[in-house]
């Protein structure tokens, strides 16, 4: 798809877009064409994917907010809608996932995750989704984790916020379907990031994925913001209701 080519409207929003994958993926769609609000808590961090986006020239607004404040999240897909255009494309990206044995795990702390993790998915899918219906088109992926297909152990939080993802892509796709707006889910792999510093080792880690994989190489943030880009475009126009495992052949299904 040329990069002029504006894929189911002129501007997309991703969330937690301040890390690895969320860089990734804001890189990509803006390459692929659209003006990318770029979503997060922290600032800097937030700097460092405007400077690639600006270094590109693909329009952006950077939009720092906590996912955890529903009318914040619903204002940035105001702004971004306001700044850069209608919105085409959601990306729930944003993650934390605290490592916790199951019995340490207190209510505050499991509470948090799913506010990060699910709460908001939730709320930044039926905001955008509803800005989307006005103009019968757009698309909304959510970004989920193998680790929800082979459960985790000191994960339980966050592995069962992913599952909800999984969840409420199906439910979403069937009652957005017939307003125009597709619904899909991405699950990575263990992708060489941030995420990987909760590991004692991450040299042993690094091994042990590969040695579970198909693909005996790590995988790259372009490679995963590839299939994203692919679940927004019209490409995909007839693929809806689908979580596509993007991690070298760990888990088949």
């Amino acid at each position: 798809m040329a990069a002029n080519a504006l894929p189911q409207g002129s501007s997309a929003v991703v969330t937690g877009a301040g890390g690895a994958l969320g860089r990734a993926i804001s890189f990509r769609l803006g390459s692929d064409g659209f003006a990318v609000g770029v979503l997060g808590r922290e600032s800097a961090h937030l700097r460092e994917t405007a400077d690639l986006l600006t270094q590109n020239r693909v329009p952006h607004r950077v939009l720092p907010v906590d996912l955890r404040d529903g009318a914040a999240l619903d204002a940035a897909l105001s702004e971004t809608e306001e700044e850069l255009g209608p919105l085409g494309a959601l990306v729930n990206n944003a993650a934390i996932y605290p490592s916790t044995p199951l019995f340490d795990i207190s209510q505050a702390e499991f509470e948090d995750v799913v506010r990060v993790n699910q709460t908001a998915y939730f709320l930044a899918a039926q905001g955008a989704s509803r800005r989307m219906a006005e103009r019968g088109t757009g698309a909304i992926v959510n970004i989920g984790s193998i680790t929800f297909h082979g459960g985790w152990a000191n994960l339980a939080s966050y592995v069962t916020t992913k599952g909800a993802a999984v969840g409420m892509t199906r439910a979403l796709a069937r009652e957005l379907g017939p307003l125009g707006i597709r619904v899909n889910g991405v699950s990575p792999g263990a992708f060489p990031t941030k995420a990987e510093e909760i590991h004692e080792s991450p040299a042993q880690y690094s091994a042990w994925v590969i040695d579970r994989q198909s693909l005996k190489r790590r995988g790259t943030d372009a490679e995963l913001a590839a299939v994203v880009s692919f679940l927004v475009s019209p490409d995909s126009s007839f693929v809806t209701g689908q979580t596509i495992n993007v991690d070298g052949g760990w888990i088949m299904e």
